[in-house]
């Protein structure tokens, strides 16, 4: 396989993993926001400020163990010099920050490529599923704000 197919490999079952994380991840944090919202039965105001801050923390966990397993990644295939690194790397990559402060292993540029493709993607769909949230148990539902 050529450098550029192998880059494309790993990128590739890297991306479908942190998908597959992403889908579990926010079933996950979608149940855990109902269980807080039905289990405190405390006045609207202070649920949706709590149910809210389950969200906020939920997709920030489940993103963080997205940027990890490209650092693991990244370590293993030795891409950067160690996993302070590549977890400082990873984190900028997958925001799309980009600083340029450290790069990757010239043979596995198009992998940290593609991972800023999917941390842009998984960061929106974050996005989305945020605002969804908020317009159906948080600060945004229909007709109280707008």
């Amino acid at each position: 396989m050529t450098n550029l197919m192998l880059n494309l490999a790993v990128g590739t079952l890297m991306i479908s993993i942190t998908v597959v994380i992403h889908t579990f991840g926010l079933m996950a944090v979608t149940h855990a926001m109902n269980w807080i919202t039905g289990a405190l039965r405390i006045d609207g105001h202070r649920s949706r400020v709590i149910a809210m801050n389950s969200v906020v923390i939920g997709i920030f966990a489940v993103l963080t163990a997205e940027v990890w397993l490209w650092a693991a990644c990244y370590d293993l295939l030795r891409v950067v010099a160690d996993f302070p690194t590549a977890l400082y790397f990873s984190t900028t990559t997958f925001a799309t920050v980009g600083f340029g402060d450290i790069t990757a292993d010239p043979d596995w540029r198009m992998l940290s490529a593609l991972q800023g493709v999917n941390g842009f993607l998984l960061i929106g769909w974050s996005t989305a599923y945020l605002v969804a949230a908020g317009i159906r148990v948080g600060p945004f539902r229909s007709g109280e704000h707008f």
